[in-house]
């Protein structure tokens, strides 16, 4: 069989899907395959049980996606970003610093939301798009590529013609290696260790990332469970230590945390499995090839520090649909590709290497660079001016 469309999507994880509805929703033909169906019931097995925080910008991108209205109902605001230092000999808050939304705008830093929440109502919303085929279940098996246009064969044996080929299938993008784009990596040994707890005292719509040797520990707010204060949380180490953990029994679980936390909002509560993943900075050498534009983890990946993975990758679309938008009858050719290279691959490298360092100075386990992070959180903290514009960064307004 072989089909036409405007634009090929491989990968169906929350950047593909999201891609999806985007285009759809500006009136494109988009067909969307993922080889894994994505598990939209948070007590199912294999449910992406991480969250995911999406800052201010990433408001417009779910809006013109026909999405926010039905995600905004799940929302967990987040107000404030606290940052607490405890690498001290005892895991004690030394210093505590707060960044505030309201100092640079009217809104929240952004809403969390359960990774398996937003597979189910991006999955809903393709369903409603007459001009969306999403294939759960089939996967990409080839890609060829001419001036004009783009073949993709599918494991189903379906052949596709399309103008554009988006590759969001994540770390080890096979749609990227088709295209020949090589990818420059760097691994911390660390794992990160996922789950939700709840706790006695509320998170008053605070993210905090408590920061010691071998990563930081960030709980972010998600709405209340079973009437208790509730938050996800990314428990960052070296992987040995990450691995052990994942064997301890849930009460062994639950004191470690509890300390690991320093306390801050009482005894954790797992109400979770886990699930743990490696940790490792990647970035695409290009955005771009013929035919194909990389986005999300097949383009950059990164510590889960300061919520910048998926905002970019939302960055990545937006940018992407402009310029699709600004000449759609040259979707796809060379000159639109290249500017998409060029309008992204700055920002990336940059988040990408301010991250890189940021998780290597959380690392530190002497005791002089510990006391040098502490100082330098204070630092930071204490110019007005200097957080402002960190805050927008983070946000990507800057």
């Amino acid at each position: 069989m072989q089909l036409t469309c405007d634009i090929v999507i491989s990968g169906g994880g929350i950047a593909g899907l999201t891609a999806a509805a985007a285009f759809g929703s500006a009136g494109f033909h988009v067909i969307c395959v993922d080889p894994t169906p994505p598990v939209t019931d948070g007590t199912a097995q294999g449910a992406d049980l991480r969250s995911t925080a999406m800052l201010q910008p990433a408001r417009t991108v779910l809006e013109h996606a026909g999405l926010w209205d039905t995600l905004a109902p799940h929302a967990a605001a987040l107000q404030v970003m606290r940052i607490i230092d405890a690498g001290g000999e005892m895991p004690e808050p030394r210093v505590t610093r707060e960044f505030n939304a309201g100092e640079i705008s009217d809104l929240p830093f952004g809403w969390n939301f359960p990774n398996w929440l937003l597979r189910r109502e991006m999955v809903a919303r393709l369903e409603a798009l007459e001009n969306v085929d999403f294939r759960a279940g089939v996967g990409t098996k080839s890609l060829f590529t001419r001036e004009g246009s783009a073949k993709v064969t599918l494991s189903d044996g379906t052949r596709v013609i399309a103008k554009l080929v988006i590759a969001a299938d994540g770390r080890s993008s096979p749609m990227r290696d088709a295209a020949g784009i090589g990818v420059k990596t760097r691994r911390y040994g660390q794992k990160a260790i996922v789950f939700a707890v709840t706790h006695p005292v509320p998170h008053e719509n605070v993210s905090t990332e408590v920061h010691r040797t071998g990563g930081p520990f960030t709980l972010v707010p998600l709405p209340d469970r079973d009437g208790q204060p509730c938050s996800a949380v990314v428990w960052m180490d070296d992987g040995p230590a990450a691995t052990a953990r994942m064997q301890m029994d849930v009460d062994s679980f639950e004191a470690a945390a509890s300390e690991r936390s320093a306390e801050h909002f009482g005894p954790l509560t797992l109400v979770t499995k886990r699930q743990i993943w490696p940790i490792i900075t990647q970035h695409a050498e290009r955005l771009n090839a013929e035919r194909v534009a990389l986005i999300a983890e097949a383009a950059h990946v990164m510590p889960p520090i300061g919520a910048q993975g998926l905002n970019m990758s939302l960055n990545d679309i937006a940018t992407l649909l402009d310029l699709a938008q600004a000449r759609p009858e040259d979707l796809g050719d060379a000159q639109m590709l290249e500017a998409y290279h060029k309008a992204r691959y700055k920002d990336i490298l940059m988040r990408v290497r301010g991250i890189d360092l940021l998780n290597r100075a959380s690392q530190a386990s002497a005791p002089l660079a510990r006391d040098a992070r502490a100082a330098g959180l204070n630092a930071l903290y204490g110019a007005a001016p200097v957080r402002k514009m960190l805050m927008q960064m983070g946000l990507g307004v800057r």
